[in-house]
């Protein structure tokens, strides 16, 4: 029924009811009541008309998607796609870092550590493509320490409304910012050195995974993969101590392939405010390039909080590398062996003190131990390098969010072994 209508049902209910009174009751004459019939009449004509009136549109409505089903559906689709969601979508992101050592200040630097472009298209409901471009240190040539490297590139495809399946180049789905790396993303100028040194940032390999999005709050990531390659090993290098897999990770640049690799994760959200979480990534290294064969595994638990104001998190994770006694023979006397077992964790804890519109203060504090040769092979006697002692790191700092996607970071930083690495950092960053 027509909300115009309305009034007019009201005003014919009340004049019938004029019309049925009683005859004492009524102060009007006969001719007033045979007036009051004829206004009645007009106005049941009147609304008779409204009604034919409301059932024509409806028919009008009704007609409209049989007329349109002469229109091709691709510009049916172009027309009823939301403006909101464009089919291609660019993002990207960078940061700006300043280093200043506390007791050797000559040594202080400002660089462009990254910039990265990147942009989604998606070509339909449920397939979509992800790539990244990263430009690190401002400059990228054969004579400058520059590199240009591709971060992403992979093809996803929603099979079922919980489950999809990518293929491609990917970041691998393992501890907490591997995959949601952006300078707005974590605390901190610099990334923590658990999550550089032992798990490699950024961490990516090619082939193919399966991602399922559970009603019950879990993610579940796995997949088959290419690996590392531990006959880039160089032992004259400094590369190899700094972080063990960073140093023989292949990027998918000329990978080689003849041993592949498997990996899982299992991500739990299902409380809100809580992240519990586990990864695992494990394969053959050597690729039938020499005598022995040798496995990578390397694994982590991490988990997150973010009850009110706080933002909680702790990570351990812990890598192995099998015969690594054979495997160094041919490269005792260098600097840097093949370590067997490397290991690191951290805790966090992040306040928001502050915010006002688009201001956001977060201070935070950060502990982490770290040993990228937590244990090497036995060679003989003279021949196994002695085990570094762990260093541990404080971080005491605030990321300063000004605008949305915009954070400005400041923190120092304390190193328990090599106190020559005490750092005042700052830090500018963006990511849209």
């Amino acid at each position: 029924m027509n909300k115009k209508t309305l009034p007019l049902l009201s005003t014919l209910s009340l004049s019938l009811m004029l019309a049925l009174q009683p005859a004492q009751a009524q102060t009007t004459t006969e001719q007033e009541l045979l007036r009051r019939v004829d206004q009645l009449a007009a106005e049941l004509n009147k609304l008779r008309a409204e009604l034919a009136q409301v059932q024509q549109q409806r028919a009008a409505e009704t007609a409209k998607p049989a007329a349109a089903s002469a229109v091709p559906a691709s510009v049916l689709a172009e027309v009823e796609r939301p403006a909101a969601t464009p089919a291609t979508v660019l993002s990207g992101y960078t940061e700006l870092n300043y280093n200043r050592p506390t007791s050797n200040s000559k040594d202080a630097q400002a660089d462009l550590r990254r910039l990265v472009l990147g942009y989604q298209h998606r070509f339909d409901e449920k397939t979509k493509v992800v790539t990244e471009i990263e430009v690190e240190h401002a400059v990228a040539s054969a004579d400058d320490a520059g590199e240009v490297a591709i971060e992403q590139a992979y093809v996803e495809h929603q099979f079922h409304p919980n489950w999809a399946v990518r293929g491609g180049l990917f970041l691998v789905p393992m501890g907490l910012i591997n995959e949601n790396h952006e300078p707005t993303a974590y605390y901190g100028v610099e990334r923590n050195f658990v999550e550089t040194a032992i798990i490699p940032s950024t961490w990516r390999e090619g082939g193919i995974q399966l991602v399922g999005q559970l009603d019950s709050g879990w993610t579940l990531q796995g997949g088959i993969a290419t690996g590392f390659d531990l006959n880039k090993w160089d032992a004259s290098s400094s590369e190899g101590r700094e972080s063990p897999l960073g140093a023989i990770h292949q990027e998918m640049a000329l990978a080689r392939s003849r041993d592949l690799s498997f990996f899982a994760a299992a991500n739990y959200r299902g409380i809100p405010g809580l992240l519990l979480g586990a990864s695992v990534f494990t394969g053959q290294a050597t690729h039938k390039q020499q005598a022995s064969e040798s496995r990578i595994t390397l694994w982590d638990l991490h988990a997150r909080w973010t009850p009110g104001a706080w933002d909680l998190s702790a990570l351990y994770s812990r890598g192995s590398i099998s015969n690594t006694a054979a495997l160094n023979l041919p490269l005792v006397g260098g600097d840097s062996l093949i370590p067997s077992r490397f290991d690191g964790a951290y805790v966090q804890a992040a306040y928001k003190l502050w915010e006002q519109g688009s201001y956001v203060l977060k201070p935070f504090v950060r502990w982490e131990r770290f040993n990228t040769a937590a244990a090497y092979a036995d060679l003989g006697a003279g021949l196994t390098p002695e085990v570094p002692a762990a260093e541990q790191v404080y971080t005491l700092g605030a990321n300063f969010e000004f605008a949305p996607g915009v954070v400005f970071k400041a923190d120092v930083q304390r190193f328990k072994q090599n106190k020559d690495l005490n750092r005042l950092n700052l830090g500018l960053g963006w990511s849209f």
